[in-house]
């Protein structure tokens, strides 16, 4: 036994040893990965999110289809916008302290898609905001400065127009409400600063509301074609090379594409885009309706059969729907033949229209199904920082000899009134941003006020700071 005993453990120190050695080579050799994993990216993607895409990158693209010719047709119509900015020396004290006064400038990058051959660009808000140059690069590489023209933050659209007289290709707008799920579209934009890059997907779906909470409506394109940081304000467009959409947004655990992202519809777009362009601010066309959309629980709490469609439960005064002889409990099924199962659906359609547009709603009331013509109108109040405002009248601007503002009916905010800001009072600029009329309340938040600049009712300017 104790010969056996000797004749083992060699053999077994040997093996250990081999082993030993083995495992040393095969670390030696292994790859350097060409990222590392950082600890707060270990900790990001071990997140327990149930997630589990098929295929990662994009639909799987059948053999028949060839997108060379869109791509021809659109790629010289997107360019890279470059945003050149200052920090905020309030927010920024630390940078200040580093830096003292010669504080660094602040870039991002971003696209945007030329709509006509004088250099009118779209692209998103958010990619040109605090913006002091703007520079934009198209895709045979020169460089034109960009001048703004106008913004919408509701929408997260902006209008840019390159300086000079320069001719450039661009991208006719599509029919956004034409496009249907399932079809093939393209995003051509400037992720990570790489130009002019094209992704394929699918219109995975329309109408999506990202935020319910937020009270803004969206009404987005939904797609899987990828869609990355840079990609904003880049082209989404059709196998016909039309624009069906304008990339605006990603979510994702991680910030990187995870299978979807998210247009603004062509046709709201372009609508914002007109309305700069005619008026400086957007033409809101409203219905005058709030309720709810209908599901099956919704139903049953409702006592309604229906599980589709709009639940009206309140008009608003003085706006279209009351006009028209709607009534709370009706139930909206369709505007102008676009069916509605979701309050984005609704909001979406209405977006793309002016007040003086009219629709055709059909709605069901008491289970008969009815339809009726609608005139869409302006609001003409609105209540903001404790203030009942209201549009001034053609000929109180005239009377006060004023281009711009919105007028204070009512006050609830005591501290203005200590100033002399009550009825009779005119807002006449937000953070240095002239208001034209309530519609541009919708830009600001309570919580974003740093200046209101007012006119009183003795014609007096004050300026107040929060």
């Amino acid at each position: 036994m104790k010969k056996t005993m000797k004749k083992i453990i060699p053999l077994v120190v040997v093996a250990l040893f081999s082993s030993l050695c083995s495992y040393f080579v095969f670390q030696t050799l292994q790859p350097t990965p060409l990222f590392s994993e950082s600890k707060k990216e270990r900790e990001l993607f071990s997140y327990p999110v149930r997630i589990q895409p098929t295929n990662f990158s994009s639909s799987p693209l059948p053999m028949d289809i060839d997108f060379t010719q869109t791509v021809d047709k659109v790629i010289n119509g997107v360019v890279h916008i470059k945003n050149i900015g200052v920090y905020n020396r309030q927010q920024s004290w630390w940078m200040r302290n580093l830096y003292g006064e010669d504080m660094p400038e602040k870039i991002g990058t971003g696209s945007g898609v030329v709509v006509s051959p004088d250099g009118l660009i779209i692209t998103n808000n958010h990619v040109i905001d605090e913006a002091s140059t703007i520079e934009v690069t198209t895709n045979d590489n020169k460089t034109y400065e960009a001048e703004l023209i106008g913004t919408d933050a509701y929408t997260d659209i902006a209008v840019l127009k390159i300086k000079g007289n320069q001719q450039l290709d661009f991208i006719t707008f599509g029919d956004s409400d034409a496009s249907r799920v399932g079809e093939w579209v393209l995003a051509v934009g400037n992720p990570f600063n790489l130009n002019s890059t094209v992704t394929a997907g699918i219109i995975s779906a329309k109408s999506r509301d990202l935020n319910q909470r937020d009270q803004k409506n969206q009404s987005f394109i939904q797609t899987d074609a990828a869609v990355n940081v840079g990609n904003s304000g880049g082209a989404l467009v059709n196998t016909q090379g039309e624009l069906v959409g304008i990339n605006t947004a990603i979510t994702s655990v991680g910030g990187g594409f995870v299978g979807y992202s998210f247009a603004v519809p062509s046709n709201i777009a372009r609508k914002v885009f007109e309305d700069i362009l005619e008026f400086g601010n957007v033409q809101k066309g409203l219905l005058g309706v709030s309720g709810r959309a209908l599901d099956s629980k919704t139903a049953a709490t409702l006592d309604v059969e229906e599980t589709e469609g709009f639940y009206i439960n309140e008009l608003e005064e003085g706006l279209g729907a009351q006009a028209a002889g709607l009534l709370p409990n009706d139930i909206i099924k369709s505007v102008d033949g676009t069916k509605i199962n979701r309050f984005s659906d609704l909001t979406g359609y209405l977006s793309s229209k002016r007040p003086g547009d009219r629709v055709e709603v059909v709605f069901i009331r008491a289970g008969i199904r009815k339809k009726v013509l609608v005139e869409l109108k302006k609001r003409n109040r609105s209540f903001f920082y404790g203030l009942e405002l209201k549009n001034l009248e053609p000929e109180e601007k005239r009377e006060r000899d004023l281009d711009s503002g919105i007028k204070v009916t009512d006050s609830a905010n005591r501290y203005l009134s200590m100033y002399g800001i009550g009825e009779g009072a005119v807002i006449l600029e937000i953070n240095g941003e002239k208001i034209q009329d309530i519609s541009n309340l919708d830009r600001f938040d309570e919580q974003s006020i740093e200046t209101i600049l007012f006119l009183t009712a003795e014609n007096e300017r004050v300026i107040f700071r929060d």
